[in-house]
């Protein structure tokens, strides 16, 4: 298991958030955010899967209420000190589901789960192609300028906001130490993970296409799908109906495991 780098807290309250009640849930799903993401990115699908389904979503350090938090020094670093605040949860059974660089962190905590008590059940792979996909990438290590005209182009971001220095100041740190942990992460060979992996995917995506997307395939030892709706990289914001739809189908109506 990776050994974490330290941290200011051992409160898992620091990393996992829940923006609905879902005290009699028998099913979790852990989401963990995009690059430059926060927790609050899935207050809606939280609210939509509620009360049937636990939604845990992850705040990384360095913004909004953690913004005195140390920086991960690397993607599995990240992956380790969720995988350690999770174990503080119920052994409930767990699903993951991470778009872009979440993906890649939701792959990594699976990894250091897989003999822990909690039985995952599903990865939910969405805008991000599998593990040992790269594509040489250097937007941490772009101007500022660029940076925001990168935000701009994948269009998840109200744009105004970039018109604003002090939102700028403020998000910049987090968004750049994002794009490195993801754009220096490197697959370390290994066992696929158990549980079944379902992915998602714009099909105008300009980050990821299908052909890296369906190498998830080689991650799994369970099964692996492949769902394309219309949009881009932010995709899932205008298709959250169909996404709660088939983590409903998956989790609650066909259980992998359960």
């Amino acid at each position: 298991m990776y050994a974490p780098t330290p941290k200011p807290s051992t409160d898992r309250q620091a990393w996992l958030r829940r923006y609905a009640n879902a005290p009699d849930a028998r099913h979790r799903l852990v989401c963990l955010p995009h690059a430059g993401g926060s927790a609050s990115f899935y207050m809606p699908l939280a609210r939509a899967l509620a009360p049937e389904i636990d939604i845990v979503a992850v705040q990384y350090p360095g913004r909004q209420d953690r913004r005195a938090d140390p920086f991960p020094a690397t993607l599995q670093d990240l992956a380790a000190h969720v995988a350690e605040a999770l174990c503080g949860e119920p052994a409930v059974p767990t699903a993951f589901f991470g778009h872009s660089m979440g993906a890649a962190v939701a792959f990594e905590v699976i990894r250091l789960l897989e003999d822990s008590p909690t039985p995952v059940t599903a990865l939910f792979a969405s805008g991000r192609g599998a593990p040992p996909v790269n594509r040489g990438e250097r937007v941490h290590a772009m101007s500022q300028e660029d940076v925001l005209a990168e935000l701009r182009g994948l269009e998840g971001t109200d744009s105004r906001m970039f018109d604003d220095p002090e939102i700028i100041e403020m998000i910049m740190p987090p968004l750049r130490n994002d794009y490195r942990l993801i754009e220096t992460y490197r697959y370390v060979p290994g066992p696929p993970v158990a549980c079944p992996i379902r992915g998602f995917l714009g099909a105008q995506d300009p980050k990821v296409d299908e052909g890296e997307m369906k190498l998830w395939a080689d991650h799994t030892a369970g099964s692996f799908d492949l769902t394309l709706l219309p949009g881009g990289h932010f995709y899932l914001v205008q298709h959250q109906p169909e996404i709660v739809e088939a983590i409903r189908n998956t989790l609650l109506v066909a259980p992998p495991y359960v």
